[in-house]
């Protein structure tokens, strides 16, 4: 009998390419997709799959605890990735974020304990953020984010994950849960939004437009191919402890300014198509991931994040997918969801 998966949130960016990428590793596994379609979701980055019969996609909210019950009843593990996730956004208004990534998680692990009381082969997957940790200096390069690093948020969408990311481990304390937490580094690949900074930067410069570039350009982040994360998650949901967290990166860091000039690099652009633009407030300066655990205990270690390689392939699917990214700049996406 194959195993069923519940991914939430898997019409996103992170969560399409999971789908893809289990049903293509798992040809015995079935998934399905809930999602809300909220503004990041996006039916089209799964149609292809509408025919295949291991895939099944439920228009739904993770507030909605009958439905959770009812789809968590059938699966034997949960893959929660549905979250609001844009900086921008939560510092703009932050109630949404309370809602999904706080309130939305605290719904899926109390639908997913009803109905599956305290068998410990159900699994409980929390995709979170490295950005729980907060930020670290520019003049530290030693230093860098373990397990063991206490949160302290600088965002209110950074404070939300958290708080999601604390209710799941007090489940797993007070529950005895089966629950593991993951905490990535910044992801790029096929199907991104373009809102986030890779996206955004290709798909104006592929319209002949300038890239807004926040302050310095001197905010270091650690870079992760959205595949690489997808493989390391189905490995921590098969293979890692109950109970345990496992850092996730690309050990890829680069300063927002050496990425923007190999990008335009890359695109043939030069210094003049970059516009500075004022520093958002709480930015914080780096990020760095210490992915010794994972690749200590399950053996995951990145193998498509190398640069400038899959910067010129990502480069080269956006390209290649007009049609996409520019329903999703111009919302005619959200049109066809909701028809």
């Amino acid at each position: 009998m194959s195993f069923h998966l519940l991914i939430t949130g898997g019409s996103g960016f992170i969560g399409s390419n999971f789908v893809r990428f289990v049903l293509a590793a798992k040809p015995d596994w079935r998934v399905t997709n809930l999602d809300a379609l909220t503004y990041s979701g996006n039916p089209e980055n799964l149609a292809d799959l509408a025919t295949n019969p291991r895939y099944r996609f439920v228009h739904g909210n993770i507030l909605d605890r009958p439905l959770v019950e009812r789809l968590a009843s059938d699966c034997d593990a949960i893959a929660h990735l549905a979250a609001e996730s844009h900086v921008d956004r939560s510092i703009v208004d932050s109630r949404p974020f309370i809602e999904s990534n706080v309130l939305g998680t605290q719904t899926l692990l109390d639908a997913a304990r009803s109905v599956w009381g305290p068998r410990s082969d159900k699994r409980f997957l929390h995709v979170s953020t490295d950005e729980v940790y907060g930020s670290l200096p520019l003049d530290r390069p030693d230093l860098k984010f373990t397990e063991q690093t206490p949160l302290q948020t600088s965002s209110p969408y950074s404070a939300s994950k958290a708080g999601s990311d604390l209710l799941v481990m007090a489940y797993h304390h007070t529950h005895r849960m089966n629950v593991a937490v993951t905490r990535c580094s910044n992801n790029f690949g096929p199907y991104q939004f373009p809102e986030k900074v890779i996206p955004l930067f290709i798909t104006n410069l592929l319209e002949g437009e300038q890239v807004p570039l926040y302050g310095d350009g001197q905010n270091v982040r650690d870079w992760l191919h959205v595949e690489d994360h997808c493989e390391a998650l189905l490995r921590v949901l098969e293979r890692g402890g109950a109970g345990e967290v496992y850092n996730i990166g690309g050990n890829n860091e680069r300063s927002n300014l050496e990425l923007t000039r190999t990008i335009l690099e890359l695109m043939d652009k030069d210094e003049s198509s970059i516009r500075y633009v004022p520093d958002r407030p709480g930015h914080d300066r780096r990020y760095a991931i210490d992915a010794t655990k994972i690749a200590r205990q399950l053996g995951w270690e990145p193998t498509r994040s190398a640069w400038p390689t899959a910067l010129r392939q990502t480069i080269r699917w956006y390209a290649d997918h007009s049609d996409w990214w520019r329903q999703v700049r111009s919302g005619q996406y959200r049109i066809a969801s909701q028809a």
